[in-house]
């Protein structure tokens, strides 16, 4: 059993769709769960966007910091 509920790559969706995405599946936690985001570069803007939208809401940790791949462990609390 992986140590995530959901997984989202990115890299498939269009840029248009993939904030929506995301925050459509981190909405979908239930608290204490992980989502792992995997990317095409790094999703810091992403990170500043749900520490707006998501004050303390949520844990964010990078398991792989490219230079292909970033991978990041997302826990909504």
């Amino acid at each position: 059993m992986s140590q995530f509920s959901a997984q989202v790559d990115a890299r498939k969706y269009p840029p248009k769709d993939k904030h929506d995405v995301i925050f459509k599946t981190f909405n979908n936690l239930k608290a204490g769960e992980k989502m792992e985001l995997i990317n095409d570069h790094d999703p810091r803007p992403l990170n500043y966007q749900m520490m707006a939208e998501y004050t303390d809401q949520f844990e964010w940790n990078y398991l792989e910091e490219g230079p292909e791949v970033w991978r990041v462990s997302i826990e909504k609390r």
